[in-house]
Protein backbone atom coordinates (compact mmCIF):
# COMPACT_ATOMS: atom_id res chain seq x y z
CA UNK A 1 0.00 0.00 0.00
CA UNK A 2 1.21 3.29 -1.03
CA UNK A 3 1.88 6.80 1.48
CA UNK A 4 1.58 9.71 0.14
CA UNK A 5 1.59 13.31 1.95
CA UNK A 6 2.41 16.97 1.40
CA UNK A 7 5.50 18.35 3.09
CA UNK A 8 5.79 22.40 4.00
CA UNK A 9 9.05 22.27 5.10
CA UNK A 10 11.02 19.12 4.29
CA UNK A 11 13.63 17.63 5.92
CA UNK A 12 15.23 15.32 4.01
CA UNK A 13 18.15 14.40 6.20
CA UNK A 14 15.46 13.20 8.90
CA UNK A 15 12.73 11.48 6.31
CA UNK A 16 16.29 9.23 5.12
CA UNK A 17 17.35 8.71 8.97
CA UNK A 18 13.34 7.71 9.59
CA UNK A 19 13.09 5.38 6.74
CA UNK A 20 16.88 3.62 7.66
CA UNK A 21 16.38 3.56 11.09
CA UNK A 22 12.82 1.54 10.40
CA UNK A 23 14.84 -0.95 8.01
CA UNK A 24 12.60 -0.07 5.50
CA UNK A 25 12.59 -1.47 2.21
CA UNK A 26 10.69 0.68 0.10
CA UNK A 27 11.09 3.09 -3.00
CA UNK A 28 10.82 7.09 -1.89
CA UNK A 29 9.49 9.04 -4.43
CA UNK A 30 9.71 13.17 -4.33
CA UNK A 31 8.56 16.19 -6.09
CA UNK A 32 9.63 19.34 -6.01
CA UNK A 33 9.71 22.21 -8.62
CA UNK A 34 9.21 19.92 -11.25
CA UNK A 35 11.82 17.70 -10.23
CA UNK A 36 11.43 14.30 -9.34
CA UNK A 37 13.63 12.33 -6.74
CA UNK A 38 13.98 8.37 -6.64
CA UNK A 39 15.98 6.27 -4.06
CA UNK A 40 15.38 3.01 -3.68
CA UNK A 41 16.10 1.47 -0.55
CA UNK A 42 16.77 -2.61 0.62
CA UNK A 43 16.43 -2.72 4.22
CA UNK A 44 17.24 0.91 5.20
CA UNK A 45 20.43 0.70 2.62
CA UNK A 46 20.59 2.60 -0.68
CA UNK A 47 20.22 0.47 -3.72
CA UNK A 48 20.10 3.77 -6.14
CA UNK A 49 19.12 7.17 -6.27
CA UNK A 50 17.94 9.24 -9.01
CA UNK A 51 16.24 12.15 -10.09
CA UNK A 52 14.54 13.14 -13.26
CA UNK A 53 17.21 15.81 -14.46
CA UNK A 54 19.33 14.57 -17.47
CA UNK A 55 19.78 11.20 -15.68
CA UNK A 56 22.17 10.09 -18.58
CA UNK A 57 24.00 13.38 -18.67
CA UNK A 58 24.95 12.31 -14.96
CA UNK A 59 25.81 8.36 -16.06
CA UNK A 60 27.38 9.96 -18.59
CA UNK A 61 30.22 11.93 -16.54
CA UNK A 62 30.63 9.72 -14.03
CA UNK A 63 31.70 6.87 -16.84
CA UNK A 64 33.86 9.32 -18.30
CA UNK A 65 35.71 9.70 -15.01
CA UNK A 66 35.74 5.67 -14.23
CA UNK A 67 36.89 5.34 -17.95
CA UNK A 68 40.35 6.58 -16.97
CA UNK A 69 40.81 3.58 -14.77
CA UNK A 70 39.03 0.95 -16.43
CA UNK A 71 40.58 0.54 -20.17
CA UNK A 72 36.85 -1.76 -21.13
CA UNK A 73 34.60 1.23 -20.79
CA UNK A 74 35.14 2.83 -24.17
CA UNK A 75 33.70 5.84 -25.67
CA UNK A 76 32.24 3.23 -28.42
CA UNK A 77 30.60 1.55 -25.50
CA UNK A 78 28.96 4.42 -23.76
CA UNK A 79 27.57 5.53 -26.95
CA UNK A 80 26.08 1.58 -27.29
CA UNK A 81 24.81 2.22 -23.76
CA UNK A 82 23.48 5.24 -24.31
CA UNK A 83 21.23 4.45 -27.68
CA UNK A 84 20.31 0.94 -26.22
CA UNK A 85 18.94 2.94 -23.11
CA UNK A 86 18.08 6.17 -23.22
CA UNK A 87 14.19 6.37 -23.05
CA UNK A 88 14.27 9.03 -26.16
CA UNK A 89 14.48 6.44 -28.71
CA UNK A 90 11.51 4.63 -29.50
CA UNK A 91 12.49 0.95 -28.32
CA UNK A 92 14.27 -0.46 -25.90
CA UNK A 93 17.40 -3.01 -27.51
CA UNK A 94 17.93 -4.50 -23.86
CA UNK A 95 16.32 -7.87 -23.22
CA UNK A 96 16.27 -6.95 -19.50
CA UNK A 97 13.72 -3.86 -20.27
CA UNK A 98 10.77 -5.75 -19.86
CA UNK A 99 11.95 -7.22 -16.42
CA UNK A 100 13.16 -3.88 -15.24
CA UNK A 101 10.31 -1.58 -16.60
CA UNK A 102 9.84 -0.15 -13.11
CA UNK A 103 13.28 0.67 -12.70
CA UNK A 104 15.31 3.67 -13.82
CA UNK A 105 16.66 3.02 -17.23
CA UNK A 106 20.22 4.40 -15.93
CA UNK A 107 20.32 1.59 -13.50
CA UNK A 108 19.57 -0.96 -15.89
CA UNK A 109 21.94 0.64 -18.40
CA UNK A 110 24.79 -0.17 -15.64
CA UNK A 111 23.61 -3.54 -14.81
CA UNK A 112 23.85 -3.95 -18.56
CA UNK A 113 27.52 -3.10 -18.67
CA UNK A 114 28.19 -5.90 -15.73
CA UNK A 115 26.09 -8.41 -17.49
CA UNK A 116 28.12 -7.37 -20.56
CA UNK A 117 31.85 -7.46 -18.71
CA UNK A 118 32.22 -4.03 -19.48
CA UNK A 119 32.31 -3.59 -15.31
CA UNK A 120 33.19 -5.95 -13.12
CA UNK A 121 30.54 -5.57 -10.34
CA UNK A 122 33.13 -4.10 -7.77
CA UNK A 123 33.23 -1.55 -10.07
CA UNK A 124 29.63 -0.84 -11.14
CA UNK A 125 29.61 -0.19 -6.69
CA UNK A 126 31.74 2.50 -7.22
CA UNK A 127 30.23 3.92 -10.19
CA UNK A 128 26.65 3.81 -8.56
CA UNK A 129 28.65 4.93 -5.06
CA UNK A 130 28.92 8.06 -7.04
CA UNK A 131 26.14 8.43 -9.10
CA UNK A 132 23.83 8.57 -5.65
CA UNK A 133 26.16 10.63 -3.85
CA UNK A 134 25.55 13.67 -6.57
CA UNK A 135 21.66 12.86 -6.52
CA UNK A 136 21.70 12.55 -2.36
CA UNK A 137 23.45 15.87 -2.86
CA UNK A 138 20.73 17.68 -4.66
CA UNK A 139 17.80 15.60 -2.18
CA UNK A 140 19.37 17.47 0.96
CA UNK A 141 18.56 21.03 -0.38
CA UNK A 142 15.25 20.50 -1.07
CA UNK A 143 13.37 22.89 0.81
CA UNK A 144 9.44 21.23 0.04
CA UNK A 145 7.76 19.21 -1.61
CA UNK A 146 5.15 16.30 -1.82
CA UNK A 147 6.50 12.32 -1.05
CA UNK A 148 5.47 9.28 -1.78
CA UNK A 149 6.47 5.88 -0.50
CA UNK A 150 6.15 2.80 -3.46
CA UNK A 151 6.75 -0.91 -2.77
CA UNK A 152 10.03 -1.78 -4.56
CA UNK A 153 10.15 -4.04 -7.50
CA UNK A 154 10.80 -7.56 -6.69
CA UNK A 155 12.79 -8.19 -9.82
CA UNK A 156 15.38 -5.03 -9.45
CA UNK A 157 18.85 -6.69 -9.42
CA UNK A 158 20.91 -5.54 -6.63
CA UNK A 159 24.41 -4.68 -7.61
CA UNK A 160 25.59 -3.02 -3.75
CA UNK A 161 24.15 -1.72 -0.97
CA UNK A 162 25.15 1.98 0.76
CA UNK A 163 25.12 3.10 4.40
CA UNK A 164 22.89 6.14 4.43
CA UNK A 165 24.80 7.95 6.82
CA UNK A 166 27.96 7.88 5.44
CA UNK A 167 26.66 8.84 2.61
CA UNK A 168 24.42 12.04 4.06
CA UNK A 169 28.07 12.51 5.86
CA UNK A 170 30.44 12.92 2.74
CA UNK A 171 27.07 14.79 0.63
CA UNK A 172 26.86 17.40 3.85
CA UNK A 173 30.46 18.20 3.80
CA UNK A 174 29.97 18.61 0.28
CA UNK A 175 27.38 20.74 0.22
CA UNK A 176 29.60 22.72 3.21
CA UNK A 177 32.09 23.48 0.61
CA UNK A 178 30.00 24.53 -2.22
CA UNK A 179 28.11 27.06 0.13
CA UNK A 180 31.69 28.64 0.77
CA UNK A 181 31.75 30.18 -2.35
CA UNK A 182 27.99 32.06 -1.91
CA UNK A 183 26.21 34.06 -2.96
CA UNK A 184 28.49 33.73 -6.70
CA UNK A 185 28.13 30.11 -7.05
CA UNK A 186 24.61 29.15 -6.22
CA UNK A 187 24.58 26.21 -8.49
CA UNK A 188 27.74 23.25 -9.82
CA UNK A 189 25.34 23.83 -13.06
CA UNK A 190 26.39 27.43 -13.67
CA UNK A 191 28.20 28.24 -16.62
CA UNK A 192 31.50 30.45 -16.60
CA UNK A 193 33.04 32.81 -19.01
CA UNK A 194 35.92 34.33 -19.39
CA UNK A 195 36.37 38.14 -20.28
CA UNK A 196 39.45 37.78 -22.20
CA UNK A 197 40.32 41.49 -22.26
CA UNK A 198 38.88 41.80 -19.45
CA UNK A 199 39.25 45.82 -17.55
CA UNK A 200 38.92 43.71 -14.22
CA UNK A 201 41.78 41.03 -15.15
CA UNK A 202 44.10 40.97 -12.35
CA UNK A 203 47.79 39.54 -13.51
CA UNK A 204 48.52 38.85 -9.53
CA UNK A 205 45.64 36.17 -9.91
CA UNK A 206 47.49 32.77 -10.55
CA UNK A 207 47.17 31.97 -14.52
CA UNK A 208 44.10 29.40 -15.80
CA UNK A 209 45.34 26.43 -17.27
CA UNK A 210 45.00 27.23 -21.40
CA UNK A 211 43.45 24.09 -21.54
CA UNK A 212 40.09 25.31 -19.08
CA UNK A 213 39.70 28.58 -20.70
CA UNK A 214 39.09 26.85 -24.01
CA UNK A 215 36.29 25.19 -23.06
CA UNK A 216 35.07 27.93 -20.58
CA UNK A 217 32.39 29.02 -23.51
CA UNK A 218 29.40 27.31 -22.08
CA UNK A 219 29.75 24.53 -20.58
CA UNK A 220 29.04 23.90 -16.94
CA UNK A 221 30.97 23.70 -13.37
CA UNK A 222 30.15 20.50 -13.12
CA UNK A 223 31.00 19.40 -17.23
CA UNK A 224 34.21 21.47 -16.78
CA UNK A 225 35.57 19.53 -14.26
CA UNK A 226 35.50 16.32 -16.26
CA UNK A 227 36.85 17.71 -18.80
CA UNK A 228 39.42 19.14 -16.72
CA UNK A 229 39.68 15.25 -14.74
CA UNK A 230 39.50 17.45 -11.84
CA UNK A 231 37.18 17.65 -8.86
CA UNK A 232 34.39 20.09 -9.25
CA UNK A 233 34.85 21.94 -6.19
CA UNK A 234 38.62 22.13 -6.32
CA UNK A 235 37.61 23.53 -10.08
CA UNK A 236 35.55 26.23 -8.46
CA UNK A 237 38.21 27.10 -6.09
CA UNK A 238 40.25 27.92 -8.69
CA UNK A 239 37.86 29.91 -10.06
CA UNK A 240 36.44 31.61 -7.43
CA UNK A 241 39.12 34.53 -6.79
CA UNK A 242 38.73 35.29 -10.78
CA UNK A 243 34.89 35.58 -10.39
CA UNK A 244 34.70 37.92 -7.03
CA UNK A 245 37.35 39.97 -9.03
CA UNK A 246 35.30 40.27 -12.51
CA UNK A 247 37.41 38.73 -15.34
CA UNK A 248 34.84 35.36 -14.74
CA UNK A 249 31.18 35.97 -15.57
CA UNK A 250 28.68 33.11 -14.32
CA UNK A 251 25.79 33.03 -16.58
CA UNK A 252 22.68 30.66 -14.83
CA UNK A 253 22.32 27.16 -15.42
CA UNK A 254 20.77 25.63 -19.00
CA UNK A 255 17.58 24.10 -18.72
CA UNK A 256 16.41 21.67 -17.27
CA UNK A 257 19.53 22.09 -14.78
CA UNK A 258 17.89 25.54 -13.89
CA UNK A 259 15.26 23.67 -12.11
CA UNK A 260 17.44 22.00 -9.36
CA UNK A 261 17.92 23.08 -5.66
CA UNK A 262 20.70 26.03 -5.14
CA UNK A 263 23.39 25.24 -3.34
CA UNK A 264 23.09 28.43 -0.85
CA UNK A 265 19.95 26.41 1.20
CA UNK A 266 21.20 26.02 4.27
CA UNK A 267 20.51 22.26 4.82
CA UNK A 268 21.72 22.73 8.29
CA UNK A 269 18.68 23.83 9.80
CA UNK A 270 16.64 21.06 8.50
CA UNK A 271 16.82 19.39 11.54
CA UNK A 272 14.47 22.30 13.25
CA UNK A 273 11.57 21.26 10.24
CA UNK A 274 9.65 18.52 11.43
CA UNK A 275 8.66 15.75 9.31
CA UNK A 276 5.33 14.91 8.47
CA UNK A 277 4.30 10.93 9.80
CA UNK A 278 5.10 8.92 6.91
CA UNK A 279 4.56 5.31 8.14
CA UNK A 280 2.60 4.30 10.84
CA UNK A 281 5.90 2.32 11.71
CA UNK A 282 8.32 5.12 11.59
CA UNK A 283 9.35 6.55 14.88
CA UNK A 284 8.22 10.05 14.50
CA UNK A 285 9.39 11.59 17.47
CA UNK A 286 12.88 14.11 17.32
CA UNK A 287 15.79 12.01 15.88
CA UNK A 288 19.16 13.06 18.07
CA UNK A 289 21.83 14.63 15.50
CA UNK A 290 24.10 12.71 14.65
CA UNK A 291 25.51 13.94 11.60
CA UNK A 292 29.07 15.05 12.69
CA UNK A 293 30.70 15.22 9.56
CA UNK A 294 34.31 13.15 9.43
CA UNK A 295 36.66 14.14 7.10
CA UNK A 296 37.96 11.24 6.05
CA UNK A 297 34.84 9.33 6.31
CA UNK A 298 34.36 6.41 3.37
CA UNK A 299 30.87 5.25 2.81
CA UNK A 300 30.37 1.43 3.31
CA UNK A 301 29.76 -0.19 0.18
CA UNK A 302 28.44 -3.61 0.18
CA UNK A 303 29.02 -5.42 -2.90
CA UNK A 304 26.17 -8.00 -3.43
CA UNK A 305 27.35 -11.61 -4.90
CA UNK A 306 26.37 -12.13 -8.45
CA UNK A 307 27.13 -15.63 -10.09
CA UNK A 308 30.54 -16.14 -8.71
CA UNK A 309 31.17 -13.59 -7.15
CA UNK A 310 32.01 -12.94 -3.50
CA UNK A 311 31.09 -10.15 -0.75
CA UNK A 312 33.16 -7.66 -0.81
CA UNK A 313 33.54 -4.04 0.67
CA UNK A 314 34.97 -1.07 -1.03
CA UNK A 315 36.38 2.28 -0.35
CA UNK A 316 35.91 5.41 -2.18
CA UNK A 317 38.64 6.08 -4.12
CA UNK A 318 32.02 21.03 -50.65
CA UNK A 319 31.29 24.10 -52.97
CA UNK A 320 31.69 27.92 -52.37
CA UNK A 321 27.43 27.61 -52.77
CA UNK A 322 26.52 24.79 -50.92
CA UNK A 323 29.02 25.08 -47.73
CA UNK A 324 30.18 27.53 -45.48
CA UNK A 325 32.82 28.10 -42.74
CA UNK A 326 32.19 30.55 -39.45
CA UNK A 327 35.14 29.85 -36.74
CA UNK A 328 35.12 31.17 -33.47
CA UNK A 329 36.66 34.29 -32.02
CA UNK A 330 38.54 32.71 -29.28
CA UNK A 331 42.65 31.55 -29.00
CA UNK A 332 42.20 28.37 -29.01
CA UNK A 333 45.48 25.99 -29.10
CA UNK A 334 42.93 23.13 -29.87
CA UNK A 335 40.10 23.98 -32.26
CA UNK A 336 37.35 21.04 -33.06
CA UNK A 337 36.03 21.08 -36.49
CA UNK A 338 32.17 20.29 -37.29
CA UNK A 339 30.53 19.47 -40.05
CA UNK A 340 26.73 19.88 -40.64
CA UNK A 341 24.87 18.43 -43.44
CA UNK A 342 21.52 19.42 -44.25
CA UNK A 343 19.33 20.38 -46.98
CA UNK A 344 17.45 23.23 -44.82
CA UNK A 345 19.76 26.54 -44.90
CA UNK A 346 17.47 27.44 -41.20
CA UNK A 347 18.97 24.45 -39.72
CA UNK A 348 22.36 25.30 -40.82
CA UNK A 349 21.91 28.70 -39.72
CA UNK A 350 21.30 27.58 -36.33
CA UNK A 351 23.87 25.42 -35.64
CA UNK A 352 26.08 27.77 -36.32
CA UNK A 353 24.71 30.45 -34.39
CA UNK A 354 24.84 27.89 -31.54
CA UNK A 355 28.24 26.76 -31.66
CA UNK A 356 29.58 30.66 -32.99
CA UNK A 357 31.10 31.47 -29.38
CA UNK A 358 32.81 27.67 -29.00
CA UNK A 359 35.76 26.16 -29.21
CA UNK A 360 35.18 25.31 -33.03
CA UNK A 361 34.84 25.75 -36.69
CA UNK A 362 31.42 25.10 -38.20
CA UNK A 363 31.37 23.92 -41.73
CA UNK A 364 28.03 23.68 -43.49
CA UNK A 365 26.59 21.52 -46.03
CA UNK A 366 23.44 21.66 -47.69
CA UNK A 367 23.70 19.16 -50.68
CA UNK A 368 24.03 16.25 -49.07
CA UNK A 369 25.24 14.43 -52.80
CA UNK A 370 28.48 16.06 -52.32
CA UNK A 371 28.93 15.92 -48.61
CA UNK A 372 31.25 13.03 -48.93
CA UNK A 373 33.60 14.78 -51.06
CA UNK A 374 33.75 18.16 -48.79
CA UNK A 375 33.54 15.61 -45.46
CA UNK A 376 36.88 14.00 -47.17
CA UNK A 377 38.64 17.22 -47.49
CA UNK A 378 37.82 18.71 -44.34
CA UNK A 379 38.20 15.98 -42.06
CA UNK A 380 36.04 16.71 -39.24
CA UNK A 381 36.29 15.43 -35.87
CA UNK A 382 32.55 15.11 -35.82
CA UNK A 383 29.67 15.10 -38.38
CA UNK A 384 25.64 16.15 -37.80
CA UNK A 385 23.96 14.44 -40.28
CA UNK A 386 19.97 15.31 -41.15
CA UNK A 387 18.32 12.18 -41.55
CA UNK A 388 15.60 13.29 -44.27
CA UNK A 389 17.13 14.66 -47.22
CA UNK A 390 16.60 15.13 -50.96
CA UNK A 391 18.34 12.61 -53.24
CA UNK A 392 20.08 10.24 -50.11
CA UNK A 393 19.15 9.62 -46.72
CA UNK A 394 21.31 9.67 -43.43
CA UNK A 395 21.58 6.07 -43.00
CA UNK A 396 22.94 5.62 -46.51
CA UNK A 397 25.36 8.37 -46.13
CA UNK A 398 26.47 7.52 -42.74
CA UNK A 399 27.44 4.01 -43.95
CA UNK A 400 29.11 5.33 -47.14
CA UNK A 401 31.23 7.58 -44.62
CA UNK A 402 31.84 4.78 -42.44
CA UNK A 403 32.88 3.09 -45.42
CA UNK A 404 35.94 5.09 -45.61
CA UNK A 405 38.76 3.66 -42.89
CA UNK A 406 39.54 7.58 -41.88
CA UNK A 407 36.02 7.83 -40.87
CA UNK A 408 35.64 5.35 -38.71
CA UNK A 409 35.88 6.78 -35.40
CA UNK A 410 34.95 9.93 -35.81
CA UNK A 411 31.29 10.88 -34.16
CA UNK A 412 28.55 10.59 -36.43
CA UNK A 413 25.08 12.67 -34.78
CA UNK A 414 21.46 12.03 -36.68
CA UNK A 415 19.70 15.68 -36.69
CA UNK A 416 15.72 14.45 -36.84
CA UNK A 417 12.31 16.08 -36.82
CA UNK A 418 11.08 13.24 -35.51
CA UNK A 419 12.38 10.57 -32.60
CA UNK A 420 9.59 7.85 -33.99
CA UNK A 421 10.93 7.73 -37.27
CA UNK A 422 14.47 7.06 -35.76
CA UNK A 423 15.40 3.22 -36.60
CA UNK A 424 17.33 2.43 -33.72
CA UNK A 425 18.98 -0.74 -34.88
CA UNK A 426 19.21 0.64 -38.68
CA UNK A 427 21.02 3.57 -37.21
CA UNK A 428 23.68 1.16 -35.53
CA UNK A 429 24.02 -1.01 -38.06
CA UNK A 430 25.12 1.80 -39.71
CA UNK A 431 27.51 3.43 -37.54
CA UNK A 432 25.57 6.34 -36.34
CA UNK A 433 26.64 7.51 -32.65
CA UNK A 434 23.88 9.01 -31.43
CA UNK A 435 21.14 11.88 -32.48
CA UNK A 436 19.70 15.24 -31.83
CA UNK A 437 15.28 16.24 -32.61
CA UNK A 438 15.05 19.45 -34.35
CA UNK A 439 14.74 21.53 -32.31
CA UNK A 440 16.96 21.38 -30.34
CA UNK A 441 18.72 23.72 -27.71
CA UNK A 442 21.76 24.78 -27.66
CA UNK A 443 22.61 23.08 -24.36
CA UNK A 444 21.46 19.48 -26.04
CA UNK A 445 24.17 20.49 -29.04
CA UNK A 446 26.74 21.21 -26.19
CA UNK A 447 25.80 18.07 -24.68
CA UNK A 448 26.98 16.09 -28.04
CA UNK A 449 30.21 17.93 -27.93
CA UNK A 450 30.77 17.21 -24.62
CA UNK A 451 29.89 13.37 -25.37
CA UNK A 452 32.14 12.94 -27.77
CA UNK A 453 34.78 15.61 -28.57
CA UNK A 454 35.37 16.95 -24.45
Amino acid sequence: MNNTGTFSKLSPERLLRQLTNSSDTTCLQVLSNSVSWSIFLDQGKIIYATHSVEPFDRLERQMRRLSQQIPLLTNEVRVQLRMSFEPDWPTQLSEFNDNLINQAPEYQAIYWLVDQKHLLSTQAALLIQELVKEVIESFLLIPEGTYKLTEPVDSIPKICKLDVENIMERCQKRLQNWQSFTPQISSPYQRPYLLINSKFYDKQLPELQQNLTNWMKGFSLRHLAVIMNQDEVELARTLYPHILQGSIILHAPDPPFDTLPKTFADFSLSSQYGTTEINQKLNTGLLPDTSTTREHSVPEISVLPQDNLQLVTIPNNIEPDEQNVNTATITAKKTYKIISVDDSPTILKEISRCLEDENVVVVTINDPVKAVMSIIRHKPDLILLDLNMAGIDGYELCRIIRNNSFFKEIPIIFVTGNKGIVDKVKARLVGASGYLTKPFTRAELLKMIFMHLA
